[in-house]
């Protein structure tokens, strides 16, 4: 981006309106936003009562801290943050007091000295570097939630709904159903004042190991079930990752210590066949049915064996050793992270899952690993983000008189046309993933994969589908031909909140061509379509467009006067001015070509009026081009 920091303005804007509020409550607001900009992300872990939130979470930390049992804290909102003393615990209570504990045995406490319904939340402080730039919030599982108590849901997922607020989401499915989906599309209504969309969640499907067809590969499975829900998902989330969670957790936690190892051996020295048989039935291998136990290693053992690897993460284990025999404890626990999906190395030697490369469906990334990088990466940007929606919050509510001026200024800061939120590409394209995610701009397939992968990825070339090897010319090459599939969304869409989107989308990529083409040195780029001539709507005949609502003359005439016109563009303003319409144009193509000269003036830092006024002209030149008038719905200003 260039220009203003984003970050950077909205800190100052925080801070500025702060100092000059009246209203108490307004004015905590305002530092609430500022201080999470300076805080890392802040990354919720929500989904249904034993979907396996706290196993991932302690794979994510590599440390089994978080309870996976059903006891007191599973219910609480527990926030994992960095800490320059490790295992520091703070019991934050709704009456404001704070108890100070430790983690016993690296766990958090079984008693907190307090009853639940006292509790607001905990902070479990971790000496952890990654927790630097992540805060993980982990949430009591939820099956329902209801519009009527939305406060109370986001008090219960959040903590302090006046103060804090989740920026990230991972959604955790247990069973890929149309429960999970109904309930996310519920969750997303619930939390949009907290600005969750599809930009800022992801859904983790974990225990693939337990849903395979009766082979011991549950990985063709897994994908097959990525694949389900990312279409039954599609818009409102933008990864889905599979992964086992368990074995996800011992992996990165080394868990395994001397005596599992040692059993583990135990078991790859038995031919295939015994193996299987000891394994086809796990209640039977630990002793849990009350049967005898036959073959090597103890039942005490066997029976940790699969509380932490279960039957895949022995096979795997057993796998490995039986190919490796020298292989050590922390070469295994590496081999098994790769195995569960959460993510290691880049190869199958590893242990890494790597999906196939499959065009008719939609991009995914290969593990977890993928998605919260991902998240690390566009902290800023998605707190920034969050920022804006909050703030827009803010200066729609009713407050003092005294504070309408400053409530005028905030809006206007964090109009979607100001330079701080146009001006970086990132935050442009998340505006519009959160419009497809709330069913304001409708797209085909095609269109939301191709609208999530510039979501995705950073590099240029990535986010257009391009290979690392690509050239420059490439990529001016693919973006032009995006620009020209955009430019049709916007022309149907209209002066409506998802036209306005996708001319979002359609100056992004603009500025990715622009971008490319300043650096394209000596390397040959297509040579510019020739400007066919102009010829100015016919005055005379825009009575006879029906439907059409008309522009604010005022806003014409005050774009007329800009100085940033030429005599074409500004012979079809005056035109547009005296008839109050967008009639009939002598050539369709004369009216698609001015459209595309209005719309580069919107890649400039224009005041809030003539912005609009661009924008409806450049939407009424496209309804002509396409022998089409906006009707009612989505009517400009």
């Amino acid at each position: 981006m260039s220009g203003t920091d984003p970050l950077a303005a909205l800190r100052e804007l925080c801070r500025g309106g702060a100092v000059r509020a009246r209203d108490p409550r307004l004015r905590t607001e305002l530092e609430a936003v500022g201080r999470q900009l300076d805080r890392p992300l802040q990354l919720a872990v929500a989904g249904a009562v034993s979907a396996g939130k706290s196993t991932l979470i302690n794979a994510m930390l590599r440390r089994s801290v978080a309870p996976a049992d059903a006891g007191e804290c599973t219910r609480l909102v527990t926030w994992y943050e960095h800490g320059e003393r490790d295992g520091v615990v703070l019991v934050e209570c709704v009456d404001g007091s704070v108890r100070r504990l430790a983690l016993q045995d690296g766990r958090l406490p079984a008693d907190l000295g307090v009853g639940p319904s006292a509790v607001l939340r905990l902070r479990v402080q971790l000496d952890d570097p990654a927790l630097r730039t992540v805060t993980i919030i982990d949430t009591p599982g939820v099956n329902t939630v209801s519009a009527e108590n939305e406060e109370a849901t986001r008090r219960l997922l959040f903590g302090d709904a006046a103060a804090e607020h989740a920026q990230a989401l991972l959604y955790v499915l247990r069973y890929v159903q149309r429960f999970d989906a109904d309930t996310l599309e519920e969750f997303r209504a619930l939390s949009a004042a907290c600005g969750m969309t599809a930009v800022n969640t992801a859904a983790v499907l974990t225990q693939i190991d337990r849903r395979g067809d009766g082979d011991e590969d549950p990985w063709p499975t897994a994908r097959r079930l990525v694949a389900k829900a990312s279409a039954d998902l599609g818009g409102r989330v933008l990864d889905v990752a599979p992964v086992i969670g368990l074995l996800a957790e011992t992996a990165r936690g080394n868990l395994l210590g001397p005596a599992e190892v040692g059993a583990l051996r135990e078991l790859a020295a038995l031919p295939p066949d015994e193996l299987d048989d000891l394994l086809l039935d796990l209640d039977e291998f630990t002793g849990a049915d009350g049967g005898e136990a036959f073959g090597p290693v103890d039942l005490p053992t066997r029976a940790v064996l699969v509380a932490r690897l279960h039957r895949y993460g022995i096979r795997e284990a057993v796998a490995r050793l039986r190919k490796r025999p020298a292989t050590g404890p922390a070469e295994l626990h590496r081999w098994l992270a790769g195995c569960s999906g959460y993510g290691a190395d880049v190869s199958p030697e590893s242990g890494t899952v790597v999906w196939e490369a499959d065009s008719s469906g939609p991009e995914l990334p290969r593990t977890l690993a993928d998605v919260l990088d991902r998240f690390a990466r566009h902290a800023g940007r998605l707190k920034a983000f969050a920022a804006v929606v909050r703030l827009r919050g803010l200066t729609r509510r009713e407050v003092d008189p005294a504070d309408a001026g400053l409530v005028a200024e905030l809006r206007e800061a964090v109009d979607e046309n100001r330079p701080v939120v146009a001006g970086l590409r990132g935050l442009r394209i998340l505006a519009a993933c959160a419009a497809l995610g709330r069913g304001q701009l409708r797209l085909d397939e095609q269109m939301t994969a191709e609208l999530m992968r510039l979501a995705r990825f950073d590099d240029p070339a990535a986010g257009l589908g391009l290979p690392l090897t690509c050239t420059a010319a490439d990529v001016v090459a693919a973006a032009g031909e995006a620009s020209r599939r955009w430019r049709r969304v916007v022309a149907l869409a209209g002066p409506t909140v998802g036209g306005q989107r996708a001319r979002d989308v359609l100056g992004a990529l603009e500025d990715i061509a622009a971008a490319a083409l300043a650096t394209a040195g000596g390397v040959p780029v297509p040579a510019p379509v020739p400007v066919a001539p102009v010829t100015v709507p016919d005055p005379t005949r825009l009575h006879r467009r029906p439907g059409w609502t008309g522009i604010d003359p005022d806003r014409l005439d005050a774009l007329a006067a800009s100085p940033l016109l030429g005599d074409p563009e500004r012979a079809a303003v005056v035109r547009l001015r005296e008839s109050s319409g967008p009639g009939d144009a002598a050539e369709p193509g004369s009216a698609a070509v001015l459209a595309a000269r209005f719309r580069v003036l919107l890649h400039r830092p224009l005041p809030v009026a003539e912005r609009r006024a661009v924008q409806a002209v450049c939407a009424a030149l496209e309804a002509v081009a396409l022998d089409r008038v906006p009707e009612r719905e989505g009517a400009v200003e």
